[in-house]
């Protein structure tokens, strides 16, 4: 995909002044529909997509933080192609010292310039020079145990197939492989495992961890760009059957539903968990004083958990002793949904936070979003708490950090606001995404947005059902007021733009994608036309693979509206918002009679024409003129000036009266009538972007009135426009985008007259920075602590004289 301003790509150059289209077609550059691809967005008659079944077995040795796995797949060509090879993906590998995202990483410089290196880095560094990590791959046989050929390519491998897949055939074969697992906190990534240093205890959270399936599909082909660790995956449907094994103690969470609970959880559990399953609060299934318990345990045994999920995409685990497990029903708004079973894991690291909110969040999530997208297909929505920060998500299952401070002292534990609204926020985002990739499947390798900015999008009506200004501690809940730093900053890219070469990543695809459809639905289309177009999308692509083109057209199509232009200026270029209300000019309309409009004319001069100053301090001052001292100099010019009427202007008025039509007169007369005062609104777009204006009036009386102008002023000139409007009483303020709306980036300039901008202003006192090194030497050092952790007495450093005297 060009990431070229299509803007500007005009098919023909223009050499008759600088002019852009800002309302061109985007037809012209899109994907020329076909029988696969509507014109409308919707999938063709002939629309089709690949399947790969998978039945996986696989162990968890956690001592060895190694896990070794085979599995069968049995591949559907769908296809109207014949396939002489498939394309898997090896996602581990991209942890080689020799992979493309490892040669390629690039140092990050000093903020004021130089260079530098984190003690993550080198530490990073050290991992991957001490232990070997990628795909092991044993073997890869057909169903009848003989070998295929196969040719790993950086994260993806190549299988030859024995004889050609036709179309509508299928074929199965199996691979061997095993892997390090990697330790998240050292090497980073999406998945791996955190040990606990306080107890030696490990946290394994397992994802991309088995050769999956490249997509193979209509726009692209094969899918098998590598791995570079941003753009995510492009994954085909299908049925899991996996057989998970992991020491005895462990807690097992996974994609799908569990299988076997009579040979993993205790009947204490199965209880819990029966009733839970009907509960409207979290119940614990295993509680905190249990987890605690069986954390302090070792049991080398083992356990095999046995999972199913069926018609998904990928499938994800996570093992530990430590797991706290809670869990409770949730019935979906929508009514074709099924009932759900909303559940947590997490470490009593985690505690109180994680009780409190995290299954909360789920069910909230999946509440929502099943109101303005489809009903949730799946049985169960799972948080499990990974890390200290971010999150990830798969089928059923998600990945997701913050947890409370501990005092290493007291044990007291506190959390911040921003750990509490960071946790409700990332498990929101987390469990949107089982909607946004997981069933409305888009090609995250090629187009993060896709799922990443429709899923903020309505994360951010999830939050704001969850509480007013949600999260305003960290930034502000109104996204188009918050995205204009981003839209205005340098080193930016379009919105479509290949995953992997996106700059500042998290504004471009997740909150500027958010923010235009925030706009599209709350100011451009309004909620009705929105929430039924997003919805008719959804529900058109659910468990298919749209790309941005289905979008764009399914939500004109189910709309109505052309939003060619918001598409191309939002997600085709870089250009920002910012309009400036540029001029005001008020008018009365003038009837022409000159016993009307004379008066105000000598009135209008009166207060547009200051009088000179000097004849204002000789009044001040009692000097009396000489017209004033000798009234008998008066004559016809002192009682008349060039505002009084003559009947001339009488004349002529009636003469003009007289030769309108019968239609004219009464306009006319109308006008004279109705009084009513006319503005001509000056708008220059100085962003680039055009969007529509939003306008707040004020009048004389203190009244107030609201007027939404379309984009489509624009379209004749999208650099300056006038806007004549005509009220019945007089104006005295415009302001444009009063409720910061459109993303307008320079509020300064949008009111008319201007505002004075108010602030505080910070005092501050002089800090002497002199260093004293006398007195740093008289410090006394701190004792080294022995290997229990002890530390000695402490040493003080004698100060000698200068020059070594005694």
């Amino acid at each position: 995909m060009a990431t070229t301003d299509m803007a500007a790509a005009d098919a023909i150059v223009q050499t008759k002044g600088d002019w852009q289209d800002k309302f061109r077609q985007l037809e012209v550059d899109l994907p020329t529909p076909n029988t696969y691809r509507t014109a409308s967005g919707a999938p063709g008659h002939q629309y089709w997509q690949q399947r790969a079944d998978y039945r996986i077995e696989v162990k968890l040795d956690a001592a060895s933080k190694r896990l070794t796995g085979k599995q069968s797949v049995q591949y559907h060509n769908n296809s109207p192609d014949t396939l002489r090879y498939l394309w898997l993906q090896l996602d581990q590998n991209i942890y080689k010292d020799k992979s493309i995202a490892e040669l390629t990483r690039t140092a990050s410089p000093a903020k004021d310039g130089g260079d530098q290196i984190s003690y993550g880095t080198l530490a990073r560094v050290q991992a991957l020079k001490d232990i070997k990590y990628g795909m092991e791959i044993a073997s890869v046989t057909d169903d009848g145990g003989r070998k295929l050929p196969f040719t790993v390519v950086d994260t993806m491998m190549r299988i030859d197939l024995p004889r050609p897949l036709a179309p509508g055939a299928s074929v199965g074969f199996k691979v061997e492989w095993a892997y390090n697992i990697i330790n998240q906190d050292i090497v980073g990534g999406r998945s791996g495992y955190e040990h606990f240093r306080d107890n030696n205890t490990d946290l394994f959270f397992i994802a991309q961890w088995f050769p999956r399936m490249a997509a193979y599909t209509d726009y692209a082909g094969w899918q098998h760009k590598a791995f570079l660790g941003r753009g995510e995956f492009t994954l085909e449907f299908g049925d899991y059957d996996v057989a998970i094994t992991v020491p005895a103690d462990h807690l097992v969470s996974a994609s799908g539903e569990l299988q076997n609970p009579g040979d993993v959880l205790t009947a204490t559990q199965r209880d819990r968990l029966a009733k839970a399953a009907k509960a409207d609060k979290p119940m614990f299934i295993v509680t905190p004083d249990e987890a605690l318990a069986n954390e302090k345990e070792t049991d080398k045994a083992t356990k095999t958990w046995r999972f199913t999920a069926k018609n998904v995409r990928d499938f994800a685990f996570a093992s530990s002793n430590k797991f706290i497990w809670d869990a409770m029903g949730v019935t979906q708004d929508n009514p074709a949904g099924n009932p759900v079973l909303a559940m947590s894991f997490y470490p009593n690291e985690a505690e109180p936070l994680w009780s409190k909110y995290s299954t909360w969040a789920v069910a909230h999530t999946i509440k929502t979003y099943s109101k303005y997208s489809f009903a949730y297909p799946y049985p169960t929505a799972q948080s499990v708490n990974t890390w200290d920060g971010g999150g990830m998500e798969y089928p059923m299952i998600t990945f997701n950090g913050y947890r409370p401070n501990i005092d290493k002292k007291t044990g007291k534990r506190t959390y911040t606001a921003n750990a509490k609204y960071g946790l409700i926020g990332v498990v929101i985002h987390e469990v949107g995404h089982f909607y946004y990739p997981m069933i409305v499947n888009s090609d995250e390798r090629q187009w993060s947005w896709m799922d990443e900015g429709l899923n903020t999008f309505v994360q951010n009506i999830a939050h704001l059902e969850w509480e007013e200004n949600f999260g305003e501690h960290r930034r502000n809940p109104n996204l188009p007021a918050e995205i204009t730093s981003y839209m205005t900053s340098q080193g930016q890219v379009p919105i479509m733009t290949q995953s992997d070469s996106v700059l500042q990543f998290g504004p471009n695809a997740y909150t500027k994608p958010a923010t235009a459809l925030t706009i599209l639905r709350e100011t451009v289309m309004g909620r009705e036309l929105f929430d039924h177009a997003f919805r008719e999308y959804s529900q058109r692509w659910k468990f298919k693979r749209p790309t941005p083109s289905d979008f764009f057209r399914s939500m004109e199509d189910a709309s109505g509206i052309d939003l060619d232009w918001f598409w191309r200026g939002w997600f085709y270029t870089t250009d920002h918002v910012d309009i400036d209300l540029s001029g005001v000019r008020e008018y009365r309309i003038s009837t022409g009679n000159p016993d009307i409009e004379k008066p105000l004319q000598r009135d209008e001069y009166r207060r547009d024409n200051v009088e000179p100053l000097a004849q204002v301090h000789n009044r001040e001052q009692g000097l009396k003129t000489l017209l004033e001292r000798e009234p008998d100099l008066k004559d016809f010019y002192n009682e008349n000036d060039k505002f009084t009427p003559t009947n001339k202007d009488r004349n002529k008025f009636a003469d003009m009266v007289e030769g309108l039509d019968p239609w004219e007169r009464e306009a006319l007369a109308r006008a004279e009538k109705d009084g009513d005062w006319v503005y001509f609104v000056d708008f220059a777009n100085k962003g680039g972007l055009v969007m529509p204006l939003p306008l707040r009036l004020t009048y004389a009386d203190g009244t107030t009135e609201f007027v939404m102008i379309p984009a489509e002023i624009w379209r004749y000139n999208s650099q300056t426009v006038t806007k004549m409007l005509i009220r019945p009483k007089q104006v005295v303020g415009i302001e444009l985008d009063p409720r910061q709306e459109i993303a307008d980036a320079n509020v300064a300039n949008n009111a008319y007259p201007r505002k004075i901008a108010s602030s505080r202003l910070e005092l501050y006192k002089m800090k002497n920075e002199e260093k004293d090194l006398m007195a740093d030497m008289l410090v006394e050092l701190k004792a080294k602590k022995d290997a229990e952790g002890k530390a000695g007495p402490g040493k003080e450093v004698p100060l000698a004289p200068a020059g070594g005297q005694q």
